[in-house]
């Protein structure tokens, strides 16, 4: 059973098609696999499957689709903007695989869901993060993209802005802090 599965957090749908969403950006980043391809075999196969005894989360399939082919399509909007926030001595060529899939993966959101607050969208991908590496890679993670919504979504990551929550986004929220 692979460490993101073991997390002791319950997992939400949304979540889960992260997590997903990032795999299969890894498996065709490192594997040159096809969009359609790759997400025909995770929706069919993968998310709340079983593969030789391992049990898939049960993921949003319209979640996973939206990021995966979004990151495909807007990669070459998306990796300026990550490029921009990376240190000189370290550019996004340099970052590892599935690093770069998850900050593609968490950029799109910020750009392109509005609908979801952007500490949520940090936060869910520092989790993410956590599922793949115990060192500082999480603290990395959270940085870049702290630096990025900060930009795309102005004040929206500001002590301020996370004093002054509206009542409407606490509520009938999940573990992760997401309304469902």
């Amino acid at each position: 059973m692979s460490k993101a599965e073991k997390t002791t957090k319950p997992a939400n749908k949304r979540g889960a098609a992260r997590l997903s969403a990032v795999q299969a950006l890894y498996q065709m980043d490192i594997g040159g696999a096809g969009l359609t391809e790759v997400v025909a075999e995770y929706e069919n196969f993968r998310l709340g499957g079983e593969i030789d005894g391992e049990k898939y989360l049960d993921a949003d399939p319209s979640w996973f689709r939206g990021v995966v082919a979004g990151v495909v399509r807007d990669q070459k909007a998306i990796d300026p903007i990550i490029h921009k926030s990376l240190t000189e001595d370290w550019p996004l060529s340099r970052i590892d695989s599935i690093l770069r899939a998850i900050l593609r993966a968490a950029v799109f959101e910020l750009i392109n869901r509005a609908d979801v607050g952007a500490r949520v969208i940090v936060s869910e991908y520092v989790e993410v993060t956590k599922a793949f590496f115990e060192g500082d890679e999480s603290k990395m993670v959270n940085g870049v993209l702290d630096r990025i919504g900060r930009n795309l979504r102005e004040g929206e990551l500001d002590l301020k802005a996370e004093v002054e929550t509206p009542a409407e986004d606490v509520s009938d929220t999940d573990a992760a802090g997401e309304t469902e």
